[in-house]
């Protein structure tokens, strides 16, 4: 010990004390890397396409915006977000920060025109779809409260106004059971995405959901490979993996 600086040689040792410490508390920490984070990762297949441009479709309140940004995302974001309060509330987060715009109250799908939403207790898990009970009893929380009409409109009619011309640009798609419909009012503004991320179910949660081997197949067959899998939504009960985001690469950019 020199002064008040306590040297310690052996950084391995110190690190192994650490490590065990935080297990005593039920806590693990790991370095940050495309491995442990799922930010980073996101963040390094967004680089390897060069996309310069994300439209975040059911963005909630922002918190994948913000997961991109503070893994040092630096281009543009665009988000929708049909609920209300979850629109007030991402429209709040997003002050102040030039590069991610809102877009006015609506939801995205395959018609032009107003639709209904159903609320979920947890805000994350609304849907326009009927929730099924392996979803609310797997979630604590997350069954529907209420109700609301929003506005709706296809991907292709309100993407154009935000792409510049020539700039590479990223989908992420978590719509809760309504990814089809999507990518069915989406399929131009598919066809020329750098990559998309997309939240599918492995299991049935959402009455009327396309299977999720189904919407793997449509991006493939639109020309994209499957880059990574994030599972995002664990039963605890059982362990099974109930939801997964799906990050996809356009063939032609790869």
């Amino acid at each position: 010990m020199v002064g008040d600086n306590l040297c310690i040689k052996d950084t391995n040792l110190l690190d192994n004390t650490i490590a065990r410490f935080l297990r005593t508390l039920g806590l693990k920490v790991n370095r940050i890397s495309a491995k442990t984070d799922a930010n980073t990762q996101i963040l390094k297949s967004i680089e390897r396409v060069g996309a310069k441009n994300v439209l975040d479709i059911g963005a909630n309140t922002g918190q994948f915006a913000k997961g991109l940004f503070s893994a040092g995302y630096r281009g543009d974001v665009v988000s929708f977000e049909p609920l209300s309060t979850a629109h007030r509330t991402l429209l709040l987060n997003a002050q102040g920060v030039s590069n991610w715009t809102i877009h006015p109250r609506t939801a995205i799908g395959n018609s032009e025109g107003n639709i209904g939403i159903n609320i979920a207790g947890n805000s994350e898990s609304s849907s326009v779809l009927p929730m099924l009970k392996l979803h609310s009893d797997a979630s604590k929380g997350s069954s529907y409260t209420d109700s609301e009409v929003t506005a709706i409109t296809r991907l292709d009619s309100v993407a154009p106004q935000y792409l510049a011309y020539g700039v590479d640009y990223f989908l992420k798609i978590d719509t809760q059971g309504f990814e089809w419909e999507v990518l069915e009012g989406g399929s131009e503004t598919l066809r020329h995405a750098a990559g998309i991320i997309c939240e599918v179910s492995l299991a049935p949660l959402y009455a009327g959901a396309h299977h999720w081997m189904e919407i793997l197949s449509r991006i493939e067959l639109s020309g994209f490979t499957l880059w990574a899998l994030q599972p995002n939504f664990i039963d605890l009960r059982t362990g099974q993996t109930l939801q997964t985001d799906l990050i996809f690469l356009n063939n032609g950019k790869i």
